[in-house]
């Protein structure tokens, strides 16, 4: 099982993401990779079913909160319709029979909600990887390197001076805001310093799980007030 020689084209990847913010991201976030070209979008499970029925697609990068269809349905009902694109699926949900669920069905990744654009480029580097991956194997080991590829040693690295626990206590918080959260609203409730909580909060924008807007109303300086991209 060898990569071949020859100049391979890029990998397309169909985004399927209810969220136009999130949605945008991830175009953007795949457009970053190289030998990886965001195809196209779309924001329901039909909408997927038309893109796909009018545009070759060798990658999903699938939210599996959709609004019409639950992802690993759509990615059900694509195999028996005849469509063979690998699925990298995109949720929040840390339940591991969906996990399990999903192998059979074409999912060869996970991303968990809130994600980098390292975390995704990670994944989509060890896809292509696996996909460049052609032949007839020499032996086990061989097929162990292959499938191998498609384990990350680890989650992604977050920026110098941010830990995964208090992200996840940011999230929360900003989550569970229907109104939203200024900097300084996450600091009182997280428990951490407003500039910290500023830190989080902007890295969350970066990731395309948060968005950013002026709160006016104020003496003085508008202050930015955050709230979390819907569906995630």
């Amino acid at each position: 099982m060898t990569s071949d020689s020859t100049p391979e084209r890029d990998i397309r990847v169909l985004v399927v993401e209810d969220d136009p913010v999130a949605a945008d991201a991830h175009v953007l976030y795949v457009g970053r990779v190289p030998g990886f070209v965001a195809v196209g979008k779309a924001h329901t499970g039909a909408e997927a079913r038309r893109a796909l029925e009018r545009t070759p697609v060798d990658l999903l990068l699938l939210d599996l909160h959709l609004p019409d269809v639950h992802g690993l349905h759509l990615a059900r009902s694509l195999r028996a319709a005849g469509h063979h694109a690998d699925v990298i699926a995109v949720t929040s949900a840390r339940d591991l029979a969906v996990v399990r669920e999903g192998v059979s069905l074409g999912v060869v990744q996970y991303v968990l909600k809130p994600f980098t654009f390292a975390t995704l480029r990670d994944r989509l580097v060890r896809y292509a990887e696996f996909h460049a991956a052609v032949g007839e194997a020499s032996g086990q080991d061989e097929v162990d390197r292959a499938l191998a590829a498609l384990r990350a040693p680890g989650p992604a690295a977050l920026p110098k001076g941010l830990s995964a626990p208090t992200l996840e206590r940011v999230t929360v918080a900003l989550r569970d805001s229907a109104e939203g959260l200024t900097a300084a609203g996450v600091a009182e409730t997280v428990g951490i310093s407003r500039i910290t909580a500023r830190r989080y909060l902007e890295h969350l924008v970066d990731a395309g799980r948060a968005a950013r807007r002026p709160q006016y109303g104020t003496v003085g300086r508008p202050e930015l007030q955050y709230r979390w991209v819907t569906g995630h």
